[in-house]
């Protein structure tokens, strides 16, 4: 990662940064590298070795590097290609996802696409002289895929409520349907006359509104089926739309012939229930899904598009230089960008001019910001505090938040294993059908009954293996747990909580924030308790994080703060001085204070080490020659940490990894803890993702974490968890976010968890047990398409009451 120096002068380390990168992230290496003994490779830094050593390769032979992970197309794409993110809608499988993906590729001037169902959004990499992206969005949106920008939340609120109105449309007209099959068809069927007699009404005109009705269902409500149908075809992946819609479609066709040659045994009813079943189905996964959306826009919202680049002004013979607004594109190496307080640093470099504390939080997930002099590199994303720096950009001209924002799409879109085995079991199922429903039809045949008595086997054989049990033994599970979820605090945002959560033998926890409460606060005071309000009366004219703490502080405690005449204020490096009451008062790092020639006596030298040793920072208060009392800087632990790491734990059930992207004397107290298996501390971002990836080794992994630096973790993980106190994009990444709750609800999450993965297994045992029977008494013509049709909705009916039956 390169030059680091603490916060407020907690010591420094050198060194300029190589371009080889770090064996583990991939990120550039100080020169020299850090190394270890007994260890093969170089690191950026020493969490990074530890990781490597602790986990080495396990995790796959050649692992890849996030580099590697993020150099995609890098061989095919040139260096000026442009890269943009599009919210897709309408996608609703994975056949959608590669229909969009290569229908995009074929646009001029696009050099690679790919779609994400998990995100509903498409990746597209293009040359800005070449390609039209409205083009690319007309080309879409002739298959009936809208696309937008991933900030435009009113659009896809409009997409969203326009399902709403297919779903609420085939519902309307769908109960007009059965409606008259209720009064005047059913009754005939088994015997017996109308329930309402027919009057004037004859049966032709009945029938004629039921084929208008069923054909709005059919066309408007199964628009996005028997299109996700045709896109199967187009793609040569057969998928479960494409089963859904033959068998909707063929009892339409069927009994739209038999209402021609005056037969009133008609299956519309068929083709109405399996609509609306699928569709309700799809709406309600559609709606759990959107979160996902809503994520790379929300990081990608705190990257930096403009900065003020310095250029040499030749009005002034040379010497000067003026600035000017440009693009990050327009950026190249070595040149020389101001960032002012408040902003955050465009891209990596190296501070050319300036001395500032950083907040690297976004970025690495440190919770005490890093003050940067001239030499020292910073990093694209962080946020410049107290004063102005100057910054020379690095030599790719890129961003470490860009980066993320790339390894956060690559993790994201990757499919969970449950998915990949119903698209795998889609390509097998829907064919084996088929050839059943043609072998049926040729059976009959052959035994010599007539062409409608073949085709109505067929149909059966379709109808009752339309897969809408199976399609709604997940969902509706799902929507059990997450209604107890919510009821319980806790948000779930994927149903992967409930597919993986009760596999997981290793557990990650966040430091920062997560085991901690993560906000900068005086722990305790060392000495002159009334020291706290004279050092409140400088820290006022600090910007640092240290020094909020500090007068916050003052102000909760609610102390006398002594007015300063601001005229008698030195804002220094490591702290401020001034003059209160004719005493020269020195608040700030120790070294400050004896740079100021005040001296330390040994029980605050004593508590300055305590404090460096539980991780925290002292900010010393001397006057009158020599220091009175320090003041101890740091985030506690939250009070129920070590009793939600046992729960966790579940008697040495799973392993317990402790992450931090802080120094290692600030996790150490965590080290203590006898179900904590390793902590590994000082990891830059890019390595958590990574570290989960090799703890995948000891099984599958679940990631506790709040901040937008965890993001990439989180979606690495099998299961990420966050708390609600956190960042919205931390929210967004994770499968679970803890609403207005601590740690404490973590184990609710495994515990909810296992109860709902049982009542899945139990559904799709159902369901497949089910298909096993019923396909066969179809085939031999045991089961007329009616008959098909109530065995279709008892199944379907059996998966809804034992899904919304109590978890308790």
């Amino acid at each position: 990662m390169g030059t680091k120096t603490r916060p407020r002068g907690a010591g420094d380390e050198s060194g300029d940064a190589d371009t080889d990168g770090c064996d583990l992230c991939g990120l550039p290496t100080p020169n020299p590298p850090v190394t270890g003994e007994s260890i093969d490779g170089e690191f950026c830094c020493r969490g990074c070795l530890e990781i490597t050593r602790t986990l080495g390769d396990a995790a796959s032979a050649d692992p890849e590097t996030v580099e590697q992970k993020l150099a995609g197309e890098a061989e095919t794409v040139p260096d000026d290609a442009e890269r943009t993110y599009m919210a897709v809608d309408g996608m609703h499988c994975a056949t959608c996802e590669a229909f969009v993906s290569g229908t995009a590729r074929t646009c001029e001037g696009v050099y690679a696409a790919e779609a994400s169902y998990a995100n509903d959004m498409v990746r597209v990499t293009y040359d800005p002289d070449a390609a039209d992206l409205d083009d690319l969005s007309g080309t879409l949106a002739r298959y009936g895929y809208g696309t937008r920008d991933p900030d435009e939340r009113e659009a896809a609120e409009r997409a969203d409520n326009q399902v709403a109105r297919f779903v609420i449309g085939g519902g309307v007209f769908g109960m007009m349907v059965m409606l008259w099959y209720v009064l005047f068809l059913y009754p005939t069927y088994v015997g017996f006359p109308p329930v309402v007699e027919l009057g004037v009404f004859d049966g032709i005109y009945i029938l004629g509104n039921i084929w208008v009705m069923t054909s709005i269902v059919l066309f408007y409500t199964g628009f996005p089926i028997l299109r996700g149908a045709l896109v199967s075809l187009r793609a040569g992946q057969p998928n479960m739309d494409l089963l859904v819609s033959l068998a909707a479609t063929s009892a339409y066709v069927y009994s739209t012939a038999a209402v021609l040659v005056g037969q009133t045994h008609v299956y519309f009813d068929v083709t109405v229930a399996i609509i609306l079943v699928v569709t309700l189905g799809n709406y309600y996964e559609d709606r759990i899904k959107r979160t996902a959306a809503g994520m790379l826009s929300d990081l990608a919202a705190s990257r930096v598009s403009e900065a003020r680049r310095r250029i040499a002004d030749s009005d002034s013979g040379g010497d000067g230089s003026r600035v000017e607004t440009v693009d990050l594109d327009a950026l190249e190496s070595g040149d020389r960008v101001e960032v002012r307080p408040g902003e955050r640093v465009p891209v990596d470099g190296t501070v050319a001019e300036g001395t500032a504390a950083v907040d690297e939080a976004l970025v690495t997930g440190e919770s005490m910001p890093r003050t940067k002099r001239p030499g020292d590199d910073v990093l694209g994303g962080t946020v410049v505090t107290d004063r102005p720096l100057v910054v020379e950009v690095g030599e790719d001209a890129t961003s470490t938040l860009d980066r993320l924002v790339e390894l956060l799409w690559d993790i994201q879109s990757a499919r969970s294993g449950v998915q990949r085995l119903a698209d795998k079991l889609a390509t097998i199922f829907v064919p084996t059908v088929l050839a059943l429903a043609v072998v049926a039809f040729g059976w009959t045949l052959f035994r010599g009954e007539s062409a409608t008595a073949a085709l109505l086997v067929g149909l059966t054989v379709l109808i009752v293996s339309c897969p809408c049990a199976l399609g709604l033994a997940t969902p509706l599970a799902v929507a059990s747990g997450i209604k107890e979820a919510a009821s319980r605090g806790i948000v779930v945002a994927s149903e992967a909580v409930f597919e993986a959560v009760p596999d997981v033998d290793v557990v990650v926890f966040d430091k920062t924030g997560t085991l901690t409460d993560g906000d900068m606060a005086v722990l305790r005071i060392e000495g002159d308790p009334s020291s706290l309000g004279v050092a409140a009366a400088l820290e006022r004219f600090s910007a640092h994080p240290l020094a909020t703490a500090v007068v916050a502080a003052a102000e909760d405690a609610d102390v006398v703060v002594p007015d300063v005449d601001a005229d008698d204020i030195t804002v220094h490096d490591r702290g401020v001085s001034g003059t209160i009451a004719a005493e020269q008062v020195v608040v700030g790092h120790p070294a400050l204070l004896r740079e100021q020639g005040m001296t330390i006596d040994a029980d605050l030298e004593s508590a300055i080490e305590d404090a460096w040793g539980d991780g925290a920072v002292p900010v010393v208060v001397g006057r009158a020659g020599r220091a009175r009392a320090v003041l101890v800087v740091g985030d506690e632990p939250r009070e129920a940490w070590d009793d939600v790491v046992a729960a966790v734990a579940g008697g040495g059930k799973r392993d317990v990894v402790v992450l931090t992207g802080d120094s290692e004397r600030a996790a150490r107290r965590f080290r203590d803890h006898p179900d904590v298996t390793d902590v590994f501390a000082g990891v830059p971002p890019e390595a958590k993702a990574e570290t989960v990836e090799r703890l995948r080794s000891r099984g599958a992994v679940a990631m506790v974490g709040d901040g937008s630096n965890d993001a990439p973790a989180l979606a690495a993980a099998d299961i990420g968890i966050a708390l609600g106190t956190g960042t919205d994009i931390a929210g967004d990444a994770a499968d679970a976010v803890l609403v207005g709750r601590d740690i404490d609800a973590v184990p609710e999450v495994f515990s909810l968890s296992a109860g709902v993965n049982r009542r899945i297994r139990g559904n799709l045992t159902w369901a497949f047990g089910y298909n096993a029977v019923a396909i066969p008494l179809a085939a031999l013509g045991v089961l007329n398409p009616l008959f098909a049709a109530i065995a279709m909705g008892t199944s379907s009916l059996l998966v809804v009451v034992n899904s919304a039956r109590s978890l308790e």
